[in-house]
Parts: structure tokens; C-alpha cells; sequence
């Protein structure tokens, strides 16, 4: 990760763009066999994804927990994402994890895709470094119109931030 940027910032694109969340549960731990081959099968695809900018992938964070892996990455679209998972090294990865795994229920796996419509989305990242979609869209300060949710959502008559008086009044 990058060096931590002090204060409010949030993320700005112009455009509809994905969200996709992918991962693996590991459900029996002593099963290294089957669920480090999935682990290790994500290291190809995302050095696959960022060599060639022209699949549409915007980037990707890794997440780690007890018993899990999770990638939340950001794509151009849901054709680009769709395409990508029809070939290359996802398709590979997907056949040996159906030979392997299948069914088994040693190693779980998900993906979910939501996609966004420009200006329908927020996120603020304080004292972080360039984090998710402001790592890969363009990372401003949260002040003015991008100050709170309800701004960074369109709305300028936020209830938490007074509005100056009329002058007319």
C-alpha cells in the first residue's frame, strides 16, 4: 500500500462502472490440497488482469480473513468483466477448480457484481492510503460539494450541514 494521505478524500469518475467482489472460504482446513491451488490460482489472474489495460479491470484490493480471501475489484463494465471470465486465465482457473473441488465442499467460493451508475455512489477515506475506487478513479478532497454522503450523492441540502442564511430574508 502507499503512503498514507492525511485527511478527507473520496473518489470521482465520470461514467457507469462494476464493483465485483470474488473470493474463497477455505472449509476444511487440513485440506491444503485442495484450497491452496484456488489460493494460488489468483496470483496469475490479477498479474493478467493489470498487463493488459485493454480488458476494461481498474484494479483490485486483496482482503484477508480467518478462513477467507476476498478481492474487491473495479471494472469499465459488466462486458468487460463477462468477457474475461469466458477466457484467459479465469477459465483456466475455474476448469481445474471444477476437476479438483467441484462439489466437495473443502474450499467454498463467490462472486458478487453490482453495477454502479455514474453519480450513484460515495465513499470517503480519512488518513488512508489511495484505497479501492480512489486508487483507481481520481482521488480529491472531501470538502465542498464532496464534504458529506448526502453531497457526494448528488444532494446539496444536507440536514447535518447548516445552510447559510438567505440574505434576501
Amino acid at each position: 500500500m502507499g503512503a498514507v494521505v492525511k485527511g478527507r478524500y473520496t473518489a470521482k469518475t465520470e461514467g457507469d462502472f462494476v464493483v465485483f467482489l470474488i473470493g474463497m472460504r477455505v472449509n476444511r482446513i487440513w485440506a491444503v490440497h485442495k484450497w491452496f491451488p484456488v489460493f494460488r490460482a489468483m496470483g496469475p489472474m490479477i498479474r493478467e488482469l493489470y498487463a493488459n489495460g485493454s480488458l476494461g479491470f481498474r484494479g483490485t484490493e486483496f482482503m484477508v480473513g480467518w478462513r477467507s480471501v476476498h478481492l474487491l475489484q473495479y471494472w469499465d463494465s459488466y462486458e468487460q468483466l463477462e468477457a474475461y471470465a469466458r477466457g484467459g486465465q479465469h477459465l483456466k482457473a475455474w476448469r481445474q477448480f471444477n476437476r479438483a473441488v467441484g462439489t466437495d465442499g473443502s474450499v467454498g467460493i463467490y462472486h458478487e457484481t453490482y453495477k454502479i451508475r455514474a453519480g450513484e455512489y460515495e465513499c470517503v477515506y480519512g488518513n488512508m492510503p489511495r484505497f479501492g475506487l480512489a486508487k483507481v478513479t481520481e482521488h480529491v478532497p472531501a470538502v465542498g460539494q464532496y464534504e458529506t454522503s448526502r453531497r457526494r450523492m448528488g444532494g446539496m441540502n444536507d440536514p447535518a450541514v447548516p445552510t447559510p442564511p438567505n440574505p434576501e430574508s
